[in-house]
């Protein structure tokens, strides 16, 4: 009896040792550590969306990788969040934008609280967001623009256009330098590195 308890505790103790040198050398050879570790501790949040965000991306002629991106900036994965003012969800949408969706796609009975479904937030994000990148898409990149806009208002891109003296030629790099808001530069950065990840891991 005691030699088939030492045997199932050195079993244990082995594959548990087995375990965390397998993970060791996943996070070590990572080209994002920190990442790889919180989507771990995450238990499958990280990619409990990804079915979604395909059809949407696809429905919207939108990458799939920028969508993931500004999910995990937005909300972490969180659909029950709600932003400081007053946004909802994963893709952290605010009334305003989510009403401008309902009135364009014709949809009756919606109300703000429907953004905390994972399939109507993303569906509106990703329409929002399209409509940020058509607006845009004369420049050189118009994705920064977009952002931009998702964060901190079209107006406010406007103005940092503007800001660069030569509207119609503004293009990424000059858009970076004007936008006087660290939080929204800070912003499309976080996006845009986090899209380059998943790229390089196949979108996911």
């Amino acid at each position: 009896m005691r030699s088939m308890f030492r045997f199932l505790r050195n079993l244990l103790l082995l594959v548990l040792f087995a375990g965390a040198t397998a993970g060791s050398y996943l996070v070590f050879t990572s080209s994002d550590p920190f990442y790889t570790v919180h989507e771990w501790i995450a238990l499958g949040r990280f990619s409990a969306f990804d079915q979604i965000i395909r059809e949407q991306s696809t429905r919207h002629g939108v990458d799939p990788a920028l969508v993931k991106a500004m999910i995990w900036r937005e909300s972490a994965f969180h659909p029950e969040k709600v932003g400081t003012s007053g946004e909802r969800g994963l893709m952290q949408v605010g009334e305003a934008a989510a009403q401008d969706w309902a009135k364009a796609e014709k949809i009756e009975g919606f109300t703000p609280t429907d953004l905390y479904d994972a399939q109507t937030n993303i569906t509106v994000g990703t329409w929002y967001l399209r409509r940020a990148l058509e607006r845009w898409k004369g420049k050189d990149d118009p994705v920064p623009f977009a952002l931009a806009e998702y964060n901190a208002g079209a107006s406010r891109v406007d103005r940092w256009v503007a800001a660069t003296g030569h509207a119609e030629r503004t293009d990424a790099h000059d858009l970076m330098n004007a936008i006087d808001f660290p939080t929204t530069r800070r912003y499309v950065q976080d996006i845009t590195e986090r899209r380059r990840a998943y790229t390089e891991r196949g979108g996911q």
